[in-house]
């Protein structure tokens, strides 16, 4: 065996060891098959003899048990049919311009000088694509960078289109922040669609459709990025701060939980009659009502708001009593200023500003501004004013104090007063009492008579008709009683005093 395998080696035994060669080759490859891929409009070579560079006396190939072409030597043979098949000098089959259809399974068989044969198969895939890879997600809005973006509660269509051949696998992905690259459907046709109803945030994120060329594997991928943006369900918030002058107001309006962030633009309606010195100052004239618009630039939103100006009206009692030595509490109530006015209590018509201090404390209990007053002297009577202001008006309420007497000298001039009415009520008393001395008349309420008395001075009157009664023994005058029946319809409740001027039955005693 050493020797034959150093007789090869010599080159004058070449021809007669090639045959060993051969067959062996034969017995080795008989089973195998090469595979080769080609896309339509490519050359396609598909080997045979490959073991050396002995040209093929004559080759053969067939596709599927039928022939395809043959030939041999050092030219190539070109097929009867055209020129796309060739068999070129080391027997490879050379074809041109691949088309769908070429695709099969190729056998060659090659007779190698001596007589020896040689065989192979090649396996030919005809591969295309996948190309024009397209994605469809809609409804939804491009922005310049390509993303796209649609809104909360939309129902969105995802679509997939390709095309391989012979056949390829269409997948829709989906990455995510809670998720990684997670399938969500996949079909073998040529078009991919599916629908996500009522899309929420966490939908956000990447979609790929992959596109795979079932036979030649090859892969494209077409991604686009979806935003899912969202405006909370409440409105924004808006309220007013204090500015460095009573006649302007700063309005504040955030929007929180909006996606992505708002930026947020002020828009006036005619009517509110609005001053704008400077990007960042509003002044405001007199108005009552304010219409705003916060617009909502991505995606682009008006929310409309309604802020109503209200001016202060400070209500109370406009009059206050208060004795010297004494403390009084001024009060006055404001509650219908939008927004809140700046209110302070002020004295006199000058209206000197009124500060807490041993003489003045200043209070406020929700919407009541209250002033207290210490010591009250005559100093403090006069005009006091509940001033307030907001960035429409400025309204005063006007309070007038009157300061009276401490009560001592109440007491003694009340005294004084009640002791003269007592002396001019008795005076007149005793002065009608004595006008009226001549005639006194006691009425008795039982016996229906009357008792009239009649001092001796009127004597003289009745002379004429009524004996004079002899004077008494001690100089005095004497009294003359008459008694007079009253008629019975008449029945007086109690004695009174009775005169009368009317004659009457006299009985005397």
């Amino acid at each position: 065996m050493a020797g034959n395998t150093g007789e090869c080696g010599n080159p004058t035994y070449l021809v007669s060891c090639l045959p060993l060669f051969i067959k062996e080759a034969v017995s080795e490859s008989e089973f195998s098959e090469t595979t080769l891929s080609a896309a339509p409009g490519d050359i396609a070579q598909l080997p045979c003899y490959t073991l050396g560079n002995v040209t093929p006396s004559l080759t053969t190939w067939t596709k599927n048990g039928q022939e395809v072409i043959r030939g041999g030597g050092s030219s190539p043979s070109y097929a009867p049919a055209g020129d796309r098949f060739t068999v070129l000098y080391d027997g490879s089959l050379s074809i041109k311009e691949v088309i769908p259809g070429d695709e099969g399974s190729y056998l060659c068989n090659s007779r190698l000088p001596g007589n020896n044969t040689f065989q192979t198969r090649v396996l030919l895939q005809v591969t295309n694509g996948p190309e024009n890879v397209s994605v469809s997600i809609g409804p939804a809005t491009a922005l310049s960078n390509g993303t796209l973006i649609t809104y909360r509660g939309s129902n969105v269509s995802f679509n997939c289109s390709g095309s391989s051949y012979p056949s390829q696998q269409l997948t829709w992905a989906f990455r995510g922040d809670s998720s990684s690259n997670d399938s969500l459907v996949s079909t073998s046709g040529s078009w991919l669609d599916f629908r996500i109803e009522d899309i929420q945030p966490s939908a956000q994120g990447v979609y790929s459709c992959i596109a795979n060329n079932t036979v030649s594997h090859q892969e494209v991928n077409k991604s686009a990025q979806l935003l899912v943006y969202y405006i909370p369900d409440k409105h924004p918030e808006c309220m007013w701060v204090a500015a460095q002058y009573p006649s302007h107001i700063q309005f504040n309006c955030s929007w929180f939980g909006a996606y992505p962030t708002p930026t947020l633009h002020w828009e006036f309606s005619p009517d509110a009659h609005m001053v704008v010195p400077s990007p960042n100052k509003t002044t405001f004239t007199k108005s009552e009502t304010l219409h705003i618009s916060l617009i909502y630039s991505t995606p682009h939103t008006i929310i409309s708001l309604l802020c109503l100006l209200e001016p202060p009206f400070p209500e109370g009692d406009p009059l206050a009593m208060a004795v010297e030595a004494t403390s009084i509490t001024l009060t006055c109530t404001e509650t219908s200023s939008i927004p809140p006015a700046n209110t302070t209590w002020r004295k006199g018509l000058q209206q000197e500003e009124i500060v807490s201090g041993s003489k003045y404390v200043l209070s406020v209990e929700g919407p009541n501004f209250k002033l207290t007053i210490f010591n009250i002297s005559k100093d403090d009577e006069g005009v006091y004013f509940c001033r307030s202001e907001n960035v429409l008006a400025v309204s005063e309420l006007e309070v007038y104090l009157t300061v009276k007497p401490s009560s001592v000298n109440t007491g003694v001039i009340i005294g004084i007063f009640i002791a003269a009415l007592i002396v001019g009520a008795a005076a007149v008393v005793a002065k009608t009492v004595y006008s009226s001395r001549h005639q006194i008349c006691l009425v008795d309420d039982d016996g229906g008579d009357v008792l009239n008395l009649v001092e001796s001075d009127d004597e003289q009157i009745f002379q004429d008709t009524v004996p004079q009664l002899p004077p008494l023994t001690n100089g005095c005058h004497t009294t003359l009683v008459q008694i007079h029946r009253i008629p019975s319809n008449s029945t007086p409740s109690s004695w009174q005093f009775y005169f009368t001027e009317e004659p009457v039955d006299l009985v005397s005693f």
